[in-house]
C-alpha cells in the first residue's frame, strides 16, 4: 500500500497507522516534525515531536519539538544536519496541512516526501521518504488560527500513538 488516509479519531485509527508504518520504520529512524506553535494551525509537527520525545527510547531521533521548533526559516538548514548525521536513516516527516472542509481531521501517510509549506504558497524542498500530514483546517479559512488547539493536539496524538505502537511491533 502507497498511502493510508483515515479520520484520526476513527476507533482503529492508531493500529491503521501503525499498520501501515510498520514495515517501513527501523531503529535508525528518524522522525521529522515540522511546524512552529506560533500558530495553532501549524502546531501539528511540533505536538508530535514532543509526544514522540517522551514516549519512544533515546535511541530513536526526533527533530522538531515545541521548544525547538523546525519550521520554514530553519528546515533547509536542519535536513542538511540530518542527512550528514544520519545518512542511511528513514525519514519520517510529519507536517500539517490544509484542505476542503470534508478532510479537515484526516491524517494522511504516503510513501513520499511531504512538501512543507505548499498549501500557503511557499517554496520549501520536498523532505521525507515517508510523509505524515494531518489536514487541520481549510484552504479559504482566515485566519488559519480559528481552529482549537485542543483538535490540533488530538490529531497529534493519534499520530504520535500509532508510531509508538509500530516501533514497538517491529
Amino acid at each position: 500500500m502507497e498511502e493510508l488516509r483515515l479520520k484520526y479519531d476513527d476507533d482503529n485509527a492508531v493500529y491503521f497507522i501503525a499498520n501501515f508504518l510498520n514495515s517501513y520504520l527501523s531503529p535508525n529512524s528518524v522522525f521529522l516534525c515540522i511546524g512552529t506553535d506560533k500558530f495553532i494551525s501549524d502546531s501539528l509537527g511540533p505536538i508530535v515531536g514532543n509526544l514522540l520525545t517522551k514516549s519512544l527510547p533515546p535511541t530513536y531521533f526526533v527533530y522538531g519539538t515545541l521548544k525547538r521548533p523546525i519550521h520554514a526559516i530553519n528546515l533547509e538548514e536542519n535536513i542538511k544536519y540530518i542527512k550528514k548525521k544520519h545518512p542511511n536513516s528513514k525519514i519520517i516527516a510529519i507536517d500539517a496541512s490544509l484542505g476542503d472542509k470534508e478532510s479537515i481531521g484526516k491524517i494522511s501517510i504516503k510513501k513520499a516526501p511531504l512538501y512543507p509549506g505548499k498549501g500557503v504558497g511557499k517554496m520549501l524542498p520536498p523532505v521525507g521518504d515517508i510523509s505524515i500530514v494531518g489536514i487541520v483546517d481549510v484552504y479559504d479559512s482566515l485566519p488559519l488560527n480559528s481552529i482549537r488547539l485542543g483538535f490540533v493536539f488530538d490529531i497529534a496524538e493519534t499520530i504520535a500513538e500509532g508510531i509508538y505502537l509500530a516501533l514497538k511491533h517491529s
